[in-house]
Order: structure tokens, then sequence, then C-alpha cells
């Protein structure tokens, strides 16, 4: 099939890419030109595992081009994905001027019948939105889909190739029929195609994700209250994980969550729930829990060194909101460094991938090194913010003869207690004593 994917950011990237994996003729459109000609060069824009290989290949293959023109990219496809931004806004809702831009730029260059598939996550009957734009401009035949996307930065590419199960929400039998036909090789295995309507596609995104966000909130707080009691969080989170009905995953303690999708999927259907008069009560808790979680180490840092940080030298590891990914929107590094600064400390900081994107946006507030052991020389204390695999079994011995005081700050618990007290070292964690 040909098909053109509209916006080329993280989810336009992968979905362009993968579905040129399988032998579909792909043409990517982005309005960014120096983007667009490095792509063609066979640059990978963002940090993906996996990704640069299979982007390499299909480009040599000639499945997948780019172009920074709609005009030439609506004409190419049979279906239209449409991946594009859609930011928060100030009241928390998403801002969809990007979607409904294009939507019209389609409904006024529209000549033949398409498929246009909302893949970006957007509101509750946002496909009704883009099918009347479209549809103010033309009496071309097309068909909205709505197909929201589940990919986890860091698994993206086996996300997308072995997906547990895809979303179509349609209305049209012929747009279904077209779709189904698109995604049957992805799911050979087994795993379901899950046919609806538009809105309950749509609402699907933001329950899984907002459910998601509130798990881990939930585990958050019970790890908050362990601290009270001097109860041990591992202990309850396997006692927990082990029961079917609750399962293992997002049980996990930490310093919030962070990303593109939690924050803002939380926050949208938050607020599309108080455009029909309805209150997710349970949201405005996951919300508010999820701001203070995020520098919860921060009151323990500054009574370890009896309430005063200034002119401490912290050493940071870990930037990115997650491991295997260089995003670091809404990441907790980044609210831990606000505070830290602040208080006057001096922050030295290592991550594998996304130093590059924290200099972009808080320029030098602090200062950047190639080697996570090179951030601890001389630190009074060292503060982990992403569980990279690379922090799990750290030289303790390095670590002592580089640091002035012997103590880590874990957000994402990645040693054992005990462990770390053995190597002489004052231990402060998520959820345990």
């Amino acid at each position: 099939m040909k098909i053109t994917v509209v916006g080329t950011g993280y989810v336009g990237l992968v979905t362009g890419t993968c579905l040129a994996e399988t032998g579909n003729d792909v043409l990517c459109v982005d309005i960014d030109k120096n983007k667009v000609e490095a792509m063609k060069n066979g640059k990978v824009p963002i940090y993906e595992p996996h990704l640069d290989s299979l982007f390499e290949r299909n480009i040599e293959a000639g499945r997948l081009n780019f172009t920074t023109e709609l005009s030439e990219g609506l004409p190419f496809g049979e279906v239209i994905f449409l991946a594009l931004p859609t930011p928060e806004d100030e009241d928390g809702s998403a801002d969809l001027s990007y979607v409904l831009g294009v939507a019209e730029e389609i409904g006024k260059q529209i000549k033949d019948y398409k498929v246009i598939v909302d893949k970006s996550t957007v509101p509750v009957g946002t496909a009704d939105k883009v099918k009347a734009t479209i549809a103010k401009f033309t009496d071309v035949e097309f068909d909205v889909v709505s197909n929201p996307e589940f990919l986890r930065e860091g698994f993206a590419v086996d996300d997308f190739l072995k997906p547990e199960r895809i979303i179509i929400g349609a209305s049209s039998e012929k747009a279904a029929d077209i779709m189904n036909r698109l995604y049957k090789p992805f799911v050979r295995s087994g795993n379901p195609i899950i046919m609806m309507d538009e809105k309950s596609a749509e609402l699907t995104k933001y329950a899984a994700n907002s459910f998601l966000a509130t798990k881990i909130t939930f585990m958050n707080e019970i790890a908050n209250y362990c601290e009270k009691i001097d109860a041990n969080v591992d202990k309850v989170r396997m006692g927990m994980g082990t029961d079917t009905r609750i399962g293992k995953r997002f049980l996990f303690p930490g310093i919030g969550y962070g990303g593109s999708c939690f924050p803002k999927d939380v926050k949208a259907l938050h607020k599309s729930g108080n455009e029909v008069d309805f209150s997710f009560r349970i949201l405005d808790a996951v919300v508010d829990i999820n701001e203070q979680q995020k520098t919860i180490l921060f009151p323990k840092m500054k009574n370890y060194f009896q309430g005063d940080l200034s002119g401490k030298k912290i050493a940071l590891w870990g930037l990115a909101f997650k491991p295997e990914t260089d995003d670091i929107r809404e990441a907790p590094a980044l609210y831990m460094i606000e505070k830290l600064v602040e208080a006057g400390a001096e922050i030295t900081a290592f991550d594998p991938e996304a130093m590059d994107n924290v200099q972009r946006k808080i320029g030098d507030k602090i200062n950047y090194v190639e080697d996570m052991y090179a951030a601890t020389k001389n630190a009074d204390a060292l503060l982990i913010c992403t569980e990279w695999s690379i922090f799990r079994t750290p030289d303790y011995d390095l670590l002592k003869k580089n640091m002035n005081n012997n103590v880590i700050f874990d957000g994402r618990n990645l040693y054992e207690v005990n462990e770390v007290n053995k190597e002489g070292f004052a231990y402060y964690s998520i959820g345990r004593k």
C-alpha cells in the first residue's frame, strides 16, 4: 500500500519506518526543511533503540521517503496518517491547532478518496472535528479513522512490529477494511485488531495512560507511607504483584512519572471531563501527588546537609524521564535540578543520551560530563534520577575515592539497601528504611 505520514516526530517516524518495513511505500511529510534533508541523508532525528537500522534499510530499499510538501504527500497515499503534535494548552487541554490546520489543507487539496487516520493522541470527538473541518472545503469522499498509538519509548519498534493489540475506531466499513488490510502483517501471532467507534478508540488511549499513571501514583503513595511506618515497599510490591488481578508491572515506586504521554494525557482527560460537566476526582489526586513526588528527595537531601545546600556539589546520574530514550519532557531530573540550583547547589550531570537536550533547554545551569564517574569527582552527594542499566552495578570503591561524602540519594531504588550500607554509604531511596 502507499502510505503518507504527516509529522515526523516520535510517533510519526516510528510509524512510517515500521510500515515501510512490512513492504509498504511510505512518504513522510514534515515542514522542517533541515530535518527532512537530514532524514533523506539517513540521519535519524531521535534516539530509539533499533530504529536506525530499520530506517537506513528502508531508505536504501526506496520504501521510505521524505518531503516538506503536503501537496506531494496527499496524492501519494491511500491512507494519510496524522502524527502531529497535540501539546498541552494552558488550561490542560490538548491543543488541536496542528491537527485541524492540516485537516483544513487536506480539505482544500484532496482529489480522490482517502482514509485520514488520527494517530496522534487526541481528545474524544477529535475525529468528528477533523471530518467537519475537511468537509468544509470539499465534496470528495473520505473517511476519518481513530488509530491511537501504544508505543513505549525505548521499546517503540518492538511495540509497533509486535503489538499486543491494535485499536481502530471507524464508522465506515470501507475504511475499516483498508485499515484491517494494512495491519494484518503485524498480528499474525493472533493478537487482536479491535474495531470500535471513533470516540471509544480516542478514549481508550486516554483511559489506558491515565490508569497506568494512577497505578504508578498509588504505588508512590504506598512507598511514602512505608517510610512513615518502617515498612519495605519492595516487599509490599512483590506481595501485590503476584496477584494476577493486579500484575507486576508499573508497581515500582520512584520520583514520579514524566515523558510526553502520561502527564499530558492525564490532564487532557481531566479537562475533557470538565467540558461535559464531569469531574475526574481521582485524576485530581494523581496530578497533585505526581508533582510532589518529583522532588520528594529534595527535603531528604536538605536535611542530610543540615538545611544548607549552598555550595554543595551534587553528582547527578540520569536526565531522561526514563531509560532508553533521550526524551526529557516532564523529566523528574529537571524538577530536582531546579530545586537544587535554587538552593545554591552545583550540579554535574551524566546521561547516556539526554544531555544535549537538557543543555538546549536549560543551558549551562549545570555541568555536563561524558562519563558517569567523572560526574562524581569531588561530589558531596550522588543523586540518581533515571534507571539506566549502566548505573545498576556501580564501582563503590571508585565512588568512595571520588566523592567527599559517601551518600547516595536514589530516586529509582536501583540497589539493595543492605548492599549499599555494607559498602559504607548512607543510602536514601523511596519507600525503604
